[in-house]
Order: C-alpha cells, then structure tokens, then sequence
C-alpha cells in the first residue's frame, strides 16, 4: 500500500476536529470516496516532526494553514529546507493551500498577500493545455477556497496548470513529481460554512453572506483528489 505523509501545518480549533477532524481525515475520507486507500503518516513540521529519511514514505503532502509562507518563523524556514530536498531528489509532492504556497516560495516562487483581499467559499478555475501532461484533464473545475495569500510567482521551471481572476497561479506542476492547488478539495461545505462564520467580523458581511451562498454550487472536489491519487501513484 502507498504510505502518504501528511505534513501537518497548522492545529484546527477543538469543535471543528470533534466534527470534521483534523485536515488528514478529510483527505482520508475524500480518498476513500474515490475508492484509494493509503497508509497515513503525520509529521506534525511546527513542532519539528520529520522524517528519519524521505524515503519513508512514498510521497508527501502538505496541508493549510492560518500561516503565511513568506511568515519568518523557524518552522516555516525548516519546512521549506525539506521541500527543497524533496525537490531534488524529486520525491512526490502534493501542496494544498498554505503547501502550494510555500512550495512556490522554497523554489524560487513569490507569494504574497492578494490586492483583492479574501477569496474565499466556491470558486471556478480554468484549466491550462499544459495541465494535461499532469493529469488534469478538464476545461475547468470548482473547489472551495479559502485565502488572502496568492501564488504571484511560480516555482522556477514550474508549469501554470490552471488560473482565476484573483488567483494568477491557482495550481502549479514542477517535473512529474510536484503538483499543488490554491483550493481545498478535502473541504466540505459544512466545515467551510463554520470558518466562514468565525470569520465574519473580519471578511464582512457582503463577502460572507456571497461565500455562504456559494457553498451551494457543485464542485468538483472528487474530481481533483482523484488527480492528486493519480499523481501520487503514478
């Protein structure tokens, strides 16, 4: 069986984990939705969880964060010393959110906070030709989103796979080992509406009540984990 580490970048408030549980039992129940099963692994990086060698596990993924990627913390600085070793012996590497961001960065990439503020609930990408050598094989797709940083410089010798108005880089490929989205597809609705609600002082009220509203829509979330379990095993 595949062994998956997920690299855990952040510590969820204790009502939305006795709910929802924490980001690597959302991707588990979205992979097992698709019919993949993995063997998890968690490296808790803020408090200096690693593993002994990368080959450890068969690949990695990197999850959100309330963090920025170009935040001067250790962990962060640390966290992207392990991308770049993992880039250079290109083991698989999948980025979420926060983990696309800061792959960006650790690899020659910009990210910064969005002139537009937040983007936040369900949002439709357009997918990018090159996007089919990594897998992605539509026109576009629709996952939530939640976030005020933006990827404004890829990853050197990385590939555009898809883009929004408010979001330049919206998913990024690099060789046949890297591949990292802006959105969240382990996000379910209900957990998205809480964040949204917890978070109304600060995004307003036009904006949470246009996300909340949102979190209608379809989406194509299984349709993006099974390109990350592709990507993965391939």
């Amino acid at each position: 069986m595949t062994r998956l580490g997920i690299v855990k970048t952040d510590k969820l408030k204790e009502e939305f984990v006795e709910q929802f549980g924490e980001y690597s039992t959302m991707f588990a129940r979205r992979f097992e939705a698709i019919g993949v099963a993995f063997e998890w692994v968690i490296y808790d990086v803020r408090q200096g969880q690693y593993p002994d060698t990368i080959d450890e596990v068969d690949a990695y993924l990197i999850t959100g964060s309330k963090a920025s990627a170009y935040d001067s913390e250790l962990w962060i600085d640390q966290l992207k010393v392990f991308v770049r070793e993992l880039h250079a012996a290109e083991k698989k590497l999948i980025g979420i959110c926060f983990g696309h961001q800061l792959i960006a960065e650790a690899l020659g990439g910009k990210t910064e906070q969005s002139e537009e503020g937040w983007s936040v609930g369900v949002q439709k990408t357009q997918v990018h030709t090159v996007a089919q050598a990594y897998g992605l094989d539509a026109d576009a797709y629709q996952v939530i989103a939640s976030h005020q940083d933006v990827v404004t410089s890829p990853a050197k010798g990385a590939d555009i796979l898809a883009s929004r108005p408010q979001c330049p880089v919206d998913a990024m490929g690099l060789g046949s080992h890297i591949l990292s989205f802006q959105g969240h597809p382990e996000f379910d609705p209900s957990f998205m509406q809480q964040v949204l609600d917890m978070r109304e002082d600060t995004l307003g009220e036009a904006l949470h009540r246009q996300a909340s509203n949102s979190l209608q829509m379809a989406t194509d979330h299984l349709m993006v984990t099974r390109w990350i379990a592709n990507f993965i095993q391939q």
